[in-house]
């Protein structure tokens, strides 16, 4: 079985915040404790990190699921809960973080870079947050909110100096056998490389370069056939791409037909990768059949014939495509910029599939939940804030109108056109 997984889903989810607690102070000899109930703990976050140890998301193939701890509830005494564990989860260095609608984003293509995946829930308030002059015994405290939960889709796009591409059995695999450390399976039958190899190439002057062994392409990659476009991302990030192109083809394929159709597939799938550094190298020269064009290197993995000027022209590629890239430290990435947005404030009005006005916004939504809105105060607490957020202007501005039902949350009231409609009773 493959130990390589380059795409996966992942469901992730925060910790739920502790409520908040509703609590008296009962002691003897003091008069009019009042509240003191404390305020629940936050809910821990899922992070994603990317860590140069983790070679693929094999991890998450048969355990799809991450989540943070959750927060404690409140105790009476002004006791606060305790904050859930944050939970970091390593993927390989490469990852492309989308959301299931493809939408990417992030991408963290650097060691340690970190993403906050699912934020956890806020710790509800403890009773002895609302105590005012005019309700000096509040009898109720927040919930606390539920952590974000979302299923997320995982690309591997692996970071390599090197690039080899080729039509299946043209020698890619043999060829990074003998330059590195690596061993990838070899057959001489078509397609024998499944997955991308990774090897470390060093030369006599110790410089280092990351190769990689793409899995043969076929005319029409580009639009999924064979392995696709699963292998044709791994391309994105190289540096330099070496064009292999094969002397001893069984289909009896001219050097120059398979430099045509590669560079077509790789120009269909992404033009810009016509734009990198490019080395055209022929191979199986001990068994050569077909002549080579006048400008590849002709070599040989078996007898090590022009091994070495091959390695000289990859590392001289790198170097120079190296000292770009420390002048456009974002040139490789999926996109050159992430942008990572804050959670939106405020609140907006929907209309649901059954006709109700639908309040959507974290301030809202928190201002109702409260452990018992039927709790003397409780409900004119909501509705004062609510009103102060603005909430019946949204309303009459959405269209709603006198007997419409309106909905914040999981709780539910009738909307009348007058100052009073939030005095209403709410349902839950």
């Amino acid at each position: 079985m493959s130990q390589f997984v380059d795409e996966c889903g992942l469901n992730v989810r925060g910790g739920d915040g502790g409520a908040g607690c509703v609590s008296f102070r009962r002691e003897a000899h003091v008069a009019k404790g009042g509240p003191d109930g404390g305020d629940g703990g936050e809910g821990g976050s899922v992070w994603l990190v990317a860590d140069h140890n983790v070679a693929s998301l094999i991890a998450f193939k048969d355990h799809p699921h991450r989540r943070a701890g959750n927060g404690t509830h409140g105790q009476g005494k002004r006791r606060h809960g305790a904050s859930g564990s944050d939970t970091m989860v390593q993927v390989p260095v490469g990852t492309v973080i989308r959301a299931q609608s493809g939408e990417m984003l992030a991408d963290l293509a650097a060691d340690g870079e970190r993403w906050l995946a699912a934020a956890g829930g806020q710790g509800g308030h403890g009773n002895a947050r609302f105590s005012t002059r005019q309700n000096r015994a509040p009898a109720f405290a927040e919930q606390g909110e539920a952590g974000v939960q979302r299923w997320l889709r995982l690309e591997l796009k692996l970071l390599a100096d090197v690039a080899l591409i080729g039509f299946p059995n043209a020698g890619k695999s043999t060829l990074i056998s003998r330059i590195s450390a690596a061993r990838p399976k070899i057959a001489d039958y078509p397609f024998t490389t499944l997955e991308p190899n990774l090897g470390v190439v060093r030369t006599d002057d110790d410089f280092e370069m990351v190769v990689a062994d793409i899995p043969g392409l076929i005319s029409g990659a580009s639009d999924g056939r064979g392995l696709g476009h699963r292998f044709l991302r791994h391309i994105e990030r190289a540096r330099v791409l070496v064009v292999l192109v094969d002397l001893a083809s069984m289909e009896e394929t001219s050097p120059a037909e398979q430099q045509r159709v590669l560079l077509e597939e790789l120009g269909a799938y992404r033009p810009e990768l016509l734009e990198r550094p490019r080395i055209l190298a022929a191979s199986k020269a001990d068994v050569a059949q077909l002549d080579p064009p006048p400008e590849a290197l002709r070599i040989s993995a078996v007898t090590g014939e022009g091994l070495s000027e091959l390695i000289r022209a990859m590392a001289d590629a790198v170097g120079e495509a190296r000292a770009q890239d420390s002048l456009a430290p974002t040139a490789g990435r999926s996109e050159d910029v992430v942008v990572h947005r804050p959670i939106p404030e405020g609140f907006t009005v929907e209309r649901a599939d059954d006709g109700a006005y639908v309040v959507v916004g974290r301030a809202a939504e928190r201002t109702v939940a409260l452990s018992d809105l039927n709790a003397p105060g409780a409900w004119d607490f909501a509705r004062r804030r609510l009103q102060r957020l603005g909430v019946d202007r949204a309303l009459a501005r959405a269209g709603i109108k006198s007997g419409d039902t309106a909905r914040i949350g999981d709780f539910e009231f009738e909307y009348h056109d007058d100052d009073d409609y939030l005095n209403e009773e709410v349902a839950q």
